[in-house]
């Protein structure tokens, strides 16, 4: 309960930051219109005893009371919710920005590899958008209290033995608990397959996929898939909502007992002449609105319960992110490198993997050098990238930059002086200029900076085959855009890769996939000349990442990775005068392009 309290205060915090005014319209009008309905069944009363009696006059007053309660209780509700709609729009949009910032406000990727992480924010992006029925719950909530107070107090006047209708609301309040606890679980407990499930969907809806789909005759196959994990999900979901209903039916017919007690009580009271037929007519109002006002809570307190669960997890997602930044950076990133970057006995494993990905890696990367990192497929290449970039941090080691541990250096700072060419590019649906200016965000107006980028990755013959040029607007998804081949998709991503002129580490990690050896050639040479150049500025550290062999002949040094450690490390004549792992897989490789 106090989790849940906690999780109420947080939530009007978050609509009182949105917007005061509108909160306070809210909250007063939510309140306005609940005490109606206790201070119309009092005007019933009233109207009832004054007809009985004759006292026309008095009898009409009461009828409009009753008729000004029963408005204001109908109405005051639906303006309330003209206020809190609007409140519960920018609430949204505001925890959208907190997921954003905490999926990507940290310098590191390495909460993006905790299955905890992932399911957490899965379930927290379902539920985000239940917000504006958690905020109205919440006004109500605070409404449904001050009319359940005022109807405690007339049940008093009107009977003691009443206010026991009171404690036999506490049943269906813990039920109602009791019953969002077991949907929790359940939740919970299918995150993960639910989101395979939502993965399949997404194959069959993206039009990437639907080539494959089509030629491999896969649509039934992934259809029977997403079918027998959705029954699998929906058929555990379903348990726990039939739990959930029974454990809330039986504090519901608990309390239904004591409601039709109380109506017979009040009854023999009026037949022996100490109550008034008023008197019944009140006693049935309220015990009415003590049911509705019970069942109310009850469904109120579970969506709050069930928001709730939401901001613990949001809380949650906080807590890891931290946890996987560790302590607080304090030392700036350096201008220039002098001396170069230095690993030393570094081992790295992904969360929730058996074995490692790098290990004891020592290494050194001299100052404005040209590095190529060879190995074959799931040798380490990659996560020797992310640790260098500061994606993930060494489980043990260190990652020396002019002998500071990258630790100590905060990491938007670090990858504020990386250019880099990932293999897993992303498509960005912007204008083409805007797609490749990104790549330098300050300069990303710059037509200037934007052609040289895409003059230095060799990608300026792509903006002849757009209508408009560099304002063309990218991507099928919108009416008016231009869709493009994976090659071409990938030229822009290499002038992203360009667009910095003073990094300390330029990073081309198999970028280059859909170009063919003579073509991916061509343009690392023309990497490594634009590499120099910053060399020379920079002392920076260019560090080209390939399973092609060919491609490492123009660096300055070549490291070999195999099974997650540095197997060889020198220049290309030396490494096949040696005749070791490089030079065998260089002749295989050449044989099998000759």
């Amino acid at each position: 309960m106090r989790q849940t309290l906690a999780s109420c205060r947080q939530l009007l915090g978050i609509a009182w930051r949105q917007h005061r005014g509108r909160t306070i319209t809210a909250v007063v009008l939510m309140l306005a219109g609940a005490v109606a309905a206790p201070l119309g069944a009092l005007a019933l009363r009233s109207a009832t005893n004054a007809v009985l009696a004759g006292r026309t006059r008095e009898a009409a007053v009461a009828g409009v009371l009753v008729a000004v309660a029963a408005i204001a209780a109908l109405t005051f509700g639906h303006f309330a919710h003209i206020a809190y709609y609007e409140l519960s729009e920018l609430s949204v949009l505001d925890l959208d920005r907190q997921l954003i910032e905490l999926a990507n406000g940290s310098g590191g990727t390495g909460h993006h590899e905790r299955p905890e992480f992932v399911d957490a924010i899965t379930l927290v992006r379902q539920d985000v958008q239940r917000f504006n029925t958690a905020l109205q719950s919440l006004l109500s909530l605070g409404g449904l209290a001050l009319a359940m107070g005022l109807t405690t107090v007339l049940l008093a006047r009107l009977n003691p033995v009443l206010l026991l209708l009171l404690p036999l609301a506490v049943p269906p309040l813990l039920a109602g608990r009791r019953a969002e606890e077991v949907l929790e679980r359940a939740k919970l407990a299918t995150a993960e397959r639910s989101r395979v499930a939502m993965g399949l969907f997404r194959i069959t809806a993206d039009p990437a996929p639907g080539k494959e789909l089509r030629v491999f005759r896969l649509r039934d196959e992934v259809l029977r898939r997403h079918r027998a994990i959705w029954t699998e999900v929906t058929g555990r979901l379903f348990r726990a909502h039939l739990h959930g209903t029974a454990l809330r039916a039986a504090g519901q017919l608990l309390f239904a007992v004591g409601y039709l007690g109380g109506l017979l009580l009040v009854v023999r009271e009026a037949v022996a002449g100490r109550r008034t037929v008023g008197d019944v007519t009140l006693s049935i109002a309220l015990a009415a609105q003590v049911s509705l006002q019970v069942a109310t809570a009850v469904t109120l307190l579970t969506d709050l319960h069930r928001m709730s669960g939401t901001l613990r997890r949001l809380g949650q997602l906080r807590t890891m992110v931290a946890a996987t930044d560790g302590p607080e950076p304090d030392h700036r990133a350096p201008d220039r490198l002098r001396r170069g970057i230095e690993l030393v006995g570094v081992s790295f494993t992904y969360p929730g993997a058996h074995r490692p990905s790098l290990s004891g890696v020592d290494l050194t990367l001299p100052a404005g050098s040209t590095v190529a990192v060879i190995g074959e497929n799931g040798a380490g290449k990659t996560s020797l990238v992310k640790l260098l970039c500061g994606f993930h941090r060494p489980d043990a080691g260190r990652i020396l930059v002019d002998g500071t541990d990258l630790r100590r250096i905060p990491p938007q700072q670090w990858q504020a002086r990386i250019a880099a060419g990932f293999q897993d590019f992303v498509r960005f649906e912007f204008t083409a200029r805007e797609a490749v200016g990104v790549g330098d965000l300050p300069r990303i107006d710059s037509t200037p900076a934007v052609l040289a980028a895409l003059e230095r990755a060799r990608a300026v013959d792509l903006l002849d085959r757009l209508d408009g040029g560099l304002e063309t607007r990218l991507g099928g998804g919108h009416p008016e855009g231009t869709d493009l081949s994976g090659g071409q998709w990938q030229k822009l991503a290499l002038g992203r890769a360009f667009m910095r002129e003073q990094p300390l580490l330029q990073v081309l990690d198999e970028p280059t996939a859909a170009l063919d050896p003579q073509a991916e050639h061509a343009l690392f040479e023309r990497y490594a000349e634009h590499a120099a150049r910053s060399g020379r500025r920079t002392g920076a550290i260019t560090l080209l990442v390939s399973h092609r062999f060919s491609t490492a002949r123009t660096a300055d040094l070549i490291v070999v990775v195999a099974d997650g450690r540095i197997a060889e490390v020198g220049e290309h004549d030396a490494l096949i005068a040696r005749g070791g792992l490089y030079a065998e897989l260089y002749r295989i490789q050449a044989a099998a392009y000759s």
